[in-house]
């Protein structure tokens, strides 16, 4: 059986623990984006586009067998890293799971700290938006 979203978020803590700057973090964020799966060109358009963003931020859901895929990108490889740590936790999920759960290791590795304020609005913006994903797919019962 797949991880909880809870085990996920602490896995990701534990990893960050072991790091002791920010230029660890960053490089190390830098390196999750770069294993970021390609994203479809065709996905890659304006509905897509995540709202309060500094940088470009792709994202778009796809479910099969009542779970939600999300796909992201960016066109900036630091947001993409902070990209591939949301899509660990949330991907892969029953869109009930997504609504219920917050992100709790944003603020305990410390990540707000180290984004500018754009950079951490735009990532509260792209949680919110799978949020809305989940809700609408939950709504419509899949």
């Amino acid at each position: 059986m797949a991880q909880t979203i809870q085990a996920i978020q602490e896995e990701i803590v534990e990893e960050f623990s072991l790091f002791e700057n920010k230029d660890d973090i960053y490089n190390y964020i830098i390196e999750l984006g770069k294993n970021l799966p390609a994203f479809p060109e065709e996905h890659r358009k304006d509905d897509n586009l995540i709202k309060g963003c500094q940088s470009k931020v792709w994202v778009f859901p796809t479910t099969q067998t009542g779970l939600m895929h999300i796909h992201g990108d960016s066109d900036s490889t630091l947001v993409k890293g902070l990209v591939s740590l949301v899509l660990r936790v949330y991907s892969d999920r029953q869109p009930n799971e997504i609504v219920n759960n917050d992100l709790f290791f944003i603020d305990q590795i410390g990540l707000k700290s180290l984004l500018s304020m754009n950079r951490a609005n735009g990532l509260a913006s792209l949680v919110k938006q799978i949020k809305l994903y989940a809700l609408a797919l939950q709504a419509q019962g899949k």
